[in-house]
C-alpha cells in the first residue's frame, strides 16, 4: 500500500466491486461528468469491470481511509507514455468521503507513484471547469492551470469547459522541500 497522511491507495478488492457500483459507478450524473463517455449501467458481478488488469498504461487503485482500512473512494493513473514519461490522474471519492481533504491527499500521493515509483517526469489532470474540490486539490499539491478547453465536456445534455493543470516532477520535489 503507497501511504499518504490520511489515505492509502492500494490494489482494488473484490469486496470494493459492490461499494463502488452502488455509490459511484452507477451515479449517473456522477459518473457522466468523471468518466467523459456517456454513462452505462454496470452489472453486479464479482469482478469490478472498470479494473483493467492488462493495460500498462493504465493503473487504478481503491482509495482506502488510514487506521479503518475503510474504502472512501478509487483513483488511477492513466495515459502512461514511458516515452515521453508522463501521465494523467484522476480519482473519485464516495459521497461520505468529501469534504475531508482526501482529494489533496490523494492527489499528492498519486503524485508519489507517479514521480518517485514510476520515474515519470510530468503529471496531468484534466477535469471539468466547475469541479471546484479537484481544481482545489490540484493546486493545493502545486498543479498549474495551463489551458481551458472550451465546451470540451458533453455532461448531461449541455458542453462544459475542461480544465488542464500540469505539473512537473522538480516541481512537485521543490514544494515538498518547503513544506
Amino acid at each position: 500500500m503507497l501511504r499518504g497522511e490520511k489515505i492509502g491507495l492500494r490494489a482494488r478488492h473484490a469486496e470494493d466491486h459492490p461499494i463502488l457500483l452502488s455509490e459511484l459507478y452507477n451515479d449517473v450524473e456522477l459518473s457522466a461528468r468523471s468518466e467523459g463517455r456517456p454513462w452505462r449501467p454496470v452489472a453486479p458481478g464479482p469482478k469490478d469491470p472498470k479494473a483493467i488488469d492488462d493495460d500498462p498504461s493504465i493503473v487504478q487503485f481503491s482509495v482506502v481511509e488510514l487506521g479503518t482500512d475503510t474504502l472512501v473512494g478509487l483513483a488511477g493513473v492513466w495515459g502512461i507514455d514511458l516515452h515521453h514519461r508522463s501521465a494523467h490522474l484522476g480519482l473519485g471519492l464516495l459521497g461520505a468521503a468529501r469534504g475531508k481533504g482526501y482529494g489533496t491527499d490523494v492527489v499528492n500521493t498519486l503524485c508519489r507513484y507517479g514521480f518517485d515509483v514510476r520515474g515519470l517526469h510530468r503529471l496531468q489532470i484534466d477535469t471539468l471547469a466547475d469541479n471546484h474540490a479537484m481544481i482545489r486539490a490540484a493546486e493545493r499539491v502545486g498543479f498549474v492551470r495551463e489551458g481551458v478547453l472550451r465546451s470540451a465536456g458533453w455532461v448531461m445534455g449541455e458542453f462544459l469547459d475542461a480544465a488542464v493543470y500540469g505539473l512537473l516532477a522538480e516541481e512537485w520535489r521543490s514544494a515538498e522541500r518547503q513544506e
